[in-house]
């Protein structure tokens, strides 16, 4: 316990109530609170309600009381205010934790957390009563919201309940000297959960090449040796992911190190006590290259659940001659949810993986593990779940209650409430009865624990989008969001900025005010009001959404587009659909046109011949990204006109060069970032601001995000990235429901206004 402040010499006895709001239930707060009380020699009492924590003290020590809570909180709380009101003494010489009180909820559940070093310890330690089992935990880690099913968190409320304390887990409950001291899912071997299988079998089993599924905190893992190449192919023929990468997991750092390059910032993100995946530059030779085929870096994540240690310390004791690395991949068919039902595995996982490993705790809320990486400095998510749902964005100040039900690609939802957003876990594509259930369901767990009010409803302006339909189906007011003003305002709304912002989409599609496909926008957002400032250069998209799957395709356009169709068939000069193409478009074909920067990368990724086809969402920009060096710009590579940024000039000089796949990668990146930002700088000046969001799928691409950010910062604008929500469609629903609320607030101020001069 830290250093408690001394007592003034001249008191008085008082006696404050104390209101706690944050994420101060289940990280250990109500002990903290009681140990504090003791050590001050107050009296009163401390519980769990529905808005926080409420606490009463009593003594002379009252008045420092409320600064102490402040600056001495537990890792895990995050504490956001607390309102104190006086009381008249009442006397008492006690301070005890007592009995939580439920009623409408205004407060949140913690992330789930890995494993503490406490308890890692105990995990090993053959002296204490954890030692080898796998569900060890404490305050200060283990699972909270995948396994609570409502607010106030008390057992009762977890997927804990069925689980009865044996005499040695309830002392530890009671005691307010142990770290366990209401510890909701505290456990043991004697009372708490159990794995199917010993993990002695499963460690062999993955030695000799099997595929297993494990049961963990948010859902199933598939997991095979990561430098097994015929297991790994194996699993990508089952599981039919045929290229994407694999994120793998290591035991620690010392591991960490030996497959992969790690900075600092990158260090500080794995071994945090969210533990997500992080993307980060690969050592080759060390795994198997059908891991992050065609890419140079890999997604790693450190065990962060106590099962997944004794698994590494098992494989360790078997091949001790390197560390451990198994591919850890969400367990699903391709294409549809997390599995996380012990009777769904055998359902559905059956034909994956050639061992199901079950446990008998309830996983009440299914989520992925998160996925980040570093840009420019500072973390940024490609995928948010697991570690950091439910804690909220704040939005700077109070509004109607928005659920907002973001698009049918990288899906999540949203719900404010208060100045609070709250993004739901990853849903993944809503192309499936499945996921469109889990979507439902991710909505439904949100409003129950948040227990709000729902006022408004925001949505896609897409016709067709499952989302839409959601959206219209909870029989509220909808307010329809275009796109990529969406992805602009999710960036605006998490840094509070306010007045005239110049937002660039960079994307790869979305459902244009015009009825055509954007993706390549500048926009002008002050408040609700927004226009579209710019675009790219439109270029043909021949055969609508199969152009995203076949980047030939794209190439064929843009040569088109560019007035050299006449070097298309270079592309490939055996395929017949680049011959059939290039010849319709000698016939005079105009097919529609999209404005899109990932259609763009796409037909770069063809001209210099990195990939005609792809097999998952934005592999060709992927692989064109790895092959980056030294980004360079190519003179006049680009033409500015009327708010239109034309990059035709760089595609014919790609094309007629007949550059390789690097020498092109960095000339394309380095006059795209080049032209991106001398487009911006003439729209910031000409909208009167220095204010510019980042935002779209397209700035999950490194090189392309911090040289934007620098070149930015050259050219004296300050550029805004994605930091809490993804850049990608994972943070659309952020967007839809901040600028839902700037919609319905100037609505309400127009009506006052007009009721006032009438």
């Amino acid at each position: 316990m830290a250093r408690v402040p001394a007592r003034p010499i001249a008191s008085r006895i008082r006696r404050l109530r104390l209101r706690v709001r944050g994420t101060v239930q289940g990280v250990g707060f109500r002990p903290f609170v009681y140990r504090l009380a003791r050590e001050m020699r107050l009296s009163g009492f401390v519980l769990n309600d529905s808005a926080g924590v409420l606490v009463e003290i009593e003594g002379l020590d009252a008045d420092h009381f409320p600064e102490a809570i402040r600056t001495q909180a537990p890792p895990l709380a995050r504490i956001e205010a607390v309102d104190v009101l006086e009381l008249a003494p009442v006397g008492g010489d006690r301070f005890e934790i007592i009995e939580s009180l439920g009623g409408r909820g205004a407060t949140r559940i913690g992330a789930d957390a890995a494993i503490c070093g406490q308890c890692q310890r105990e995990l090993t330690d053959p002296g204490t009563r954890f030692f080898g089992y796998p569900f060890v935990n404490c305050t200060q880690c283990g699972p909270r919201f995948t396994i609570t099913r409502a607010l106030p968190y008390d057992r009762p409320h977890t997927s804990m309940a069925s689980f009865s304390m044996c005499g040695a887990c309830a002392a530890d409950y009671g005691d307010p000297e142990n770290r366990r001291f209401h510890a909701e899912p505290v456990a043991c071997p004697d009372c708490g959960p159990r794995l199917s299988h010993p993990v002695t079998e499963l460690a062999a089993r993955l030695e000799g090449g099997a595929i297993i599924a494990l049961k963990g905190i948010g859902g199933f893992h598939l997991l095979c040796d990561a430098r097994n190449d015929a297991a790994i192919d194996l699993l990508r023929l089952r599981k039919g992911r045929d290229q994407k990468p694999f994120a793998v997991m290591v035991r620690d750092m010392a591991a960490a190190r030996q497959l992969a390059l790690v900075t600092d910032a990158e260090e500080e993100l794995l071994t945090s006590v969210a533990s997500p995946i992080v993307l980060v530059a690969a050592v080759a030779g060390e795994l198997s290259t059908l891991v992050s085929p065609g890419l140079g870096r890999i997604g790693l994540i450190l065990a962060y659940a106590p099962a997944h240690l004794l698994l590494f310390d098992e494989l360790s004791r078997l091949s001790p001659e390197y560390p451990p690395a198994l591919v850890a991949t969400s367990a699903n068919v391709c294409g549809e949810p997390l599995v996380a039902d012990n009777a769904d595995a055998e359902l559905r996982l059956s034909a994956i993986a050639d061992l199901i490993v079950t446990h008998n705790r309830d996983i009440v809320v299914r989520a992925d593990d998160s996925v980040m990486q570093v840009i420019d400095g500072a973390p940024a998510f490609i995928r948010r779940a697991r570690g950091f749902v439910p804690e909220p964005i704040d939005l700077g100040e109070d509004g109607p209650s928005v659920i907002a039900t973001g698009t049918d690609l990288k899906n999540t939802v949203c719900i404010t409430r208060g100045r609070e957003a709250f993004l739901s876990q990853h849903v993944g594509c809503l192309d499936n009865r499945e996921a469109i259930r889990f979507q439902r369901e991710a909505a439904s767990h949100l409003c129950s624990i948040l227990d709000v009010k729902l006022e408004i409803a925001a949505c896609d302006l897409h016709p067709d989008f499952h989302s839409v339909r959601m959206a219209e189906s909870f029989g509220l007011p909808v307010v329809l969001v275009q796109h990529h003003l969406a992805h602009v305002a999710a960036v605006a709304a998490e840094h509070g900025l306010a007045g005239p912002v110049l937002g660039l989409a960079l994307d790869g599609h979305g459902f244009g005010t015009d009825g055509r496909s954007w993706g390549g926008e500048m926009l002008a957002v002050d408040g609700h009001r927004w226009l579209r400032a710019g675009s790219l250069m439109p270029l043909p998209l021949p055969g609508g959404d199969r152009a995203a799957r076949e980047p030939w395709r794209m190439g064929v356009a843009a040569l088109q587009s560019a007035g050299r169709i006449d070097l298309a068939l270079a592309l490939a000069p055996a395929h017949s659909g680049v011959a059939q193409l290039t010849a319709m478009f000698s016939r005079g074909m105009r097919p529609s046109v999209t404005s899109s920067l990932g259609r763009l990368f796409d037909a770069v990724a063809a001209i210099s011949g990195v990939r005609l086809v792809q097999s998952y969402e934005g592999q060709a920009a992927m692989e064109l990204e790895a092959l980056v060096r030294a980004p360079r710009c190519l003179p006049g590579g680009y033409a500015i006109k009327d708010g239109v940024l034309d990059f035709r000039p760089l595609i014919l000089r790609l094309a007629e060069a007949g550059m390789d796949g690097t020498d092109a990668a960095d000339l394309f990146h380095g006059t795209l970032i080049a032209g991106l930002a001398d487009w911006s700088a003439k729209g910031a000046a000409s909208l009167g601001t220095r204010q510019v969001a980042l935002g779209g799928g397209c700035m999950t691409n490194r090189v392309l995000a911090a040289g934007l950010a620098q070149a930015h910062r050259e050219r004296g604008l300050q550029p805004y990235l994605s930091r809490l929500a993804p850049s990608n469609d994972g943070g659309v629903a952020l967007g839809q429901a901040a600028h839902a609320r700037q919609v319905i607030i100037n609505k309400h101020a127009s009506a006052l206004e007009s009721q006032t001069c009438a």
